[in-house]
């Protein structure tokens, strides 16, 4: 049965267009992974990752609000099918609180897909963010 992942996660002194701009600009996602990336806000454009690890496509986006995607990684089977990955970015004064909802993530792949988005996506976007050097888990 498929499972669902929620997060919401606060990006402090940040606002909506950056983190929208860390996911949607290849360039930005790619340094920040760490790996080539091809993605486009495009509806019904192609999305890859990590070496083609992960894949899928734009459904739909609203510029700095909102980033809905299809999403499967090459390990799930076949018979998966694939899973739907939201974003939605709400300004909150100077910060900005990013909801995550991971839907039809299956079953058994949660938790280290709810870990991943942690320590690929959201810890490195705060270092980056935060003029740090971005530390990554070995792929």
């Amino acid at each position: 049965m498929a499972k669902h992942i929620k997060q919401k996660i606060k990006f402090k002194k940040t606002k909506p267009k950056n983190l929208f701009d860390l996911y949607m600009n290849p360039k930005k996602h790619a340094l920040i992974s760490g790996s080539p990336v091809t993605i486009s806000s495009k509806d019904g454009a192609p999305f890859s990752s990590h070496g083609g690890y992960i894949t899928g496509k734009s459904v739909h986006t609203v510029k700095d609000k909102i980033i809905m995607q299809t999403w499967r990684a090459v390990d799930w089977t076949p018979e998966d099918p694939d899973s739907l990955f939201t974003i939605i970015l709400e300004p909150n004064g100077k910060d900005t609180i990013m909801h995550v909802i991971h839907s039809g993530v299956p079953e058994g792949k949660e938790e280290s897909i709810n870990r991943g988005w942690h320590e690929h996506y959201w810890k490195p976007w705060k270092q980056f963010l935060a003029g740090k050097k971005i530390t990554r888990p070995k792929m």
